[in-house]
């Protein structure tokens, strides 16, 4: 048995049973991946794919299993060569955070500069999608840190850490008549096109959420994933926005007015996700505490070994 025959089977796993697809994500041949599988199923003697011809058409029982297996084979290996480049040395490496555009924009930043001081030799990559997209991005090993609001904690896969709350905001061109209707209601605000986020960001759950529980029905003529874009078409005069308060900026967004949104909209929290049998390396603990200074190595190892709750960190 090969570590190379257990990838072939979780690649096609991961490719919906297309050899071909696998064998061009792994940059090899399909006969190639089809001889090892059946080279394995014989091993093994079990059958792991259901087929139809030479088309794979499902998994078997078994099959399921060894999948299983395979996958968290695979895993530990990951591990272990992590583990031995942390031990023999922390001066380089490479760094994959998965995140949303909100979080990449405003809120990463900072901590990234910090974290670059910290170790120049780190290679980053910052790989921006959907708070879905994050979590399948760590889930799946091709991102190290997952950093969104919405989505993380629905996966068992991931122990998800909180970093920060933060509430929305909505906000309108200079001479607005909200400006008059103050302290701001939901009424008020239905009485407006609303461009806010697209609603798997963002926390985008909570504004609807509010509006629902007051038998509000609010006009959203449009939605977006970023904050830039929602701002510019507010600017335009075509409605009034609600954003994420770290994405107003008064002088850059001077010609905004912008109105606080604690007290309709629920707060959000932002978390950071990695794997639950993950190796972490010692600069991804520093870059944990760069992104929430309460996440210390001490902190987030007790929480991996079971010994802390989530959210109560």
């Amino acid at each position: 048995m090969k570590l190379q025959q257990l990838r072939y089977l979780v690649e096609i796993k991961r490719c919906g049973l297309s050899v071909s697809a696998a064998a061009s994500a792994l940059f090899t041949s399909q006969p190639g991946i089809s001889k090892q599988i059946r080279l394995l199923e014989e091993e093994l003697g079990i059958t792991i794919f259901e087929r139809s011809g030479k088309r794979l058409t499902g998994i078997t029982p078994p099959g399921r299993i060894a999948l299983d297996m395979a996958a968290r084979i695979l895993r530990e290996a990951q591990n272990l060569k992590r583990m031995g480049e942390d031990f023999s040395t922390d001066s380089n490496g490479s760094l994959t955070i998965a995140t949303t555009h909100t979080q990449a924009r405003y809120t990463l930043p900072p901590v990234i500069m910090r974290f670059v001081r910290q170790h120049p030799a780190i290679r980053l990559h910052v790989q921006q999608g959907s708070p879905g997209q994050v979590a399948q991005w760590v889930i799946d090993g091709s991102a190290d840190l997952g950093n969104a609001t919405e989505a993380l904690d629905q996966h068992g896969e991931l122990l998800t850490l909180p970093c920060y709350e933060w509430s929305h905001l909505v906000v309108a061109p200079q001479g607005h008549a909200l400006q008059a209707q103050q302290p701001l209601t939901l009424a008020a605000l239905a009485d407006y096109p609303l461009i806010t986020y697209d609603p798997s960001f963002t926390g985008r759950s909570h504004i609807d959420r509010a509006f629902e529980r007051h038998g509000l029905h609010p006009n959203v003529m449009l939605t977006a994933i970023d904050s830039d874009v929602i701002k510019t078409y507010v600017e335009l005069g075509l409605g009034v926005g609600i954003i994420a308060e770290m994405a107003f900026d008064p002088l850059r967004d001077a010609a905004l007015v912008s109105f606080p949104a604690a007290h309709l909209f629920e707060g959000n929290t932002t978390r950071v996700a990695v794997r639950r049998d993950g190796w972490l390396r010692g600069f991804e603990y520093d870059f944990l505490e760069a992104l929430a200074p309460r996440l210390t190595r001490q902190v987030v190892m007790v929480t991996l070994k079971g010994e802390g709750v989530d959210s109560g960190i």
